[in-house]
């Protein structure tokens, strides 16, 4: 169950995002209530994390970017809400050790693999960085993809779309380390870049 700060901040991000963008989701059906999940998403805008919270009931924890907790009351309102810290461009063991016991206590975290925001108008997503594959390879944890289209215009139309969970454990089994890493981290941009060629122009 999501914390009080969380619940209350997630029921105003949806009604700005329904006010402002004609907010939409789809597939919340495929993330399940319960249970150590790692969803893996697109990322366009430093609106992304709290759209991809605001569509689930569940709480999603969130790697941020470490300059947001120097800012006094952005960095006090992020922690309230779950989200810790991660020095980009560089493996973050602290960063990833937060997130390995998240998952082991069960909860969901939400990872934007591609490591920075990818502003290409045409929807196809930078190559992602192992991090979200070491993450949900070493807890065993599946992995939901995740897509967000749109552009963050007033009256324009947002849509958040949740994937079907899969196990990259089972997926990958067989192979050695370094072709285990590649290959799971094919298969999340795989994954999620389907979802937003499915749903780009419906």
């Amino acid at each position: 169950m999501a914390g009080r700060v969380y619940t209350f901040w997630r029921r105003v991000a949806r009604i700005l995002l329904a006010g402002g963008y004609r907010f939409r989701v789809l597939g919340q059906e495929n993330v399940p209530d319960s249970g150590p999940l790692v969803l893996c998403c697109n990322h366009i805008s430093n609106w992304d994390p709290i759209t991809l919270g605001s569509g689930l009931e569940r709480q999603v924890f969130f790697m941020a970017k470490e300059e947001l907790f120097h800012v006094p009351i952005a960095g006090k309102l992020a922690r309230e809400c779950g989200a810790f810290p991660v020095k980009r461009g560089a493996g973050d063991r602290q960063a990833i050790r937060k997130a390995l016991e998240l998952l082991q206590e069960g909860h969901a975290v939400g990872i934007f693999p591609e490591g920075t925001r990818n502003l290409q108008a045409d929807g196809t997503m930078r190559e992602v960085q192992p991090g979200a594959a070491m993450i949900a390879l070493k807890s065993g944890a599946r992995v939901v993809p995740v897509a967000i289209i749109g552009a963050y215009r007033l009256f324009r139309p947002i849509t958040i779309i949740y994937g079907k969970p899969f196990d990259l454990a089972a997926e990958t089994a067989g192979e050695n380390n370094t072709e285990r890493m590649h290959h799971a981290a094919t298969i999340i941009q795989r994954e999620i870049q389907s979802l937003l060629d499915i749903h780009r122009n419906a």
